[in-house]
C-alpha cells in the first residue's frame, strides 16, 4: 500500500475501507496463489512498478513458484502484449531474485550446507550469503534454530547486515521492522520474513530452498 492509501485509510476510514472491504470480498472464493497472481497481472497492466513488486512478493510468499509467475503472465498475453510483459521481466531480473534465474526454475528444493554449529552462542544472529542467497540465521536454543531469507517481503530488498540493531531488522528501503527473533513485521508492514525449513545434520546447519 503507498503511503497516499494508507494516509487516506487513516483520515477516511468511512470513505475508503470501503473500498478495501470491496476488494477483499472479490477474492473470498478465491485461493491466495491465484488472488495475488492476478493481483500481479493488474499492475503489470497498469504498468505500476512498486504495486507489481508488491504483489510479486506477495505471490511468492503464499507459495507461487517463479514459474508459475511466468506462466501467469504469459496466459495474460492476449490482454498485456509483449511489451508489458518485457516491462514486467525488466523489473525482476532488475531485483535479481535468486528463483527466477534460469537454472534455478525448474530445480527442485535442496538442501544447503549453511554452516557449522559450533562456537555459535544461543542468542546469536548472523548474515551469511550462501548459494548466491543472503540469511540472517538465528540460534533460538541448543537444537533450534531459524533461517531467514535476507530479502524484505515488501518489495525483494535484500536487507544487509547493518539493518539488524539488536534483535530488530529494518529494511533501509522502506522502513518495515522485523523481530529477527520470530521473523515477524513489528512496524510499517504486516508480512514476516520468509523462514527456511533447516536441520542439523553432524554438527551443520542445513537450510532448504
Amino acid at each position: 500500500m503507498s503511503d497516499a492509501l494508507a494516509y487516506l485509510v487513516k483520515a477516511r476510514p468511512d470513505a475508503v475501507g470501503h473500498y478495501f472491504a470491496f476488494l477483499k470480498a472479490c477474492g473470498t472464493h478465491l485461493d491466495p496463489k491465484t488472488r495475488n497472481l492476478i493481483s500481479v497481472i493488474t499492475k503489470v497492466d497498469s504498468q505500476t512498478e512498486r504495486g507489481f513488486k508488491q504483489y510479486l512478493g506477495r505471490a511468492l510468499r503464499e507459495g507461487c513458484t517463479p514459474m508459475e509467475v511466468l506462466d501467469a503472465l504469459l496466459m495474460a498475453f492476449p490482454t498485456l502484449g509483449l511489451a508489458k510483459i518485457v516491462w514486467a521481466v525488466d523489473i525482476i531480473l532488475a531485483m535479481n531474485l535468486p528463483g527466477f534465474d534460469p537454472a534455478a526454475l525448474t530445480a527442485k528444493p535442496e538442501w544447503h550446507d549453511v554452516m557449522a554449529t559450533k562456537g555459535v552462542p544461543v542468542g546469536e544472529v548472523i548474515r551469511l550469503e550462501v548459494a548466491g542467497r543472503g540469511l540472517f540465521v538465528y540460534r533460538a536454543g541448543t537444537r533450534e534454530w531459524r533461517v531467514y531469507d535476507s530479502r524484505c517481503p515488501h518489495q525483494s530488498t535484500d536487507i544487509p547486515d547493518l539493518a539488524l540493531k539488536g534483535k530488530t531488522l529494518t529494511c533501509p528501503k522502506h522502513d518495515w521492522a522485523f523481530d529477527v527473533h520470530s521473523g515477524d513485521c513489528i512496524k510499517k508492514g504486516n508480512s514476516p520474513l520468509k523462514l527456511w525449513p533447516s536441520k542439523i545434520v553432524k554438527g551443520r546447519l542445513l537450510a532448504q530452498w
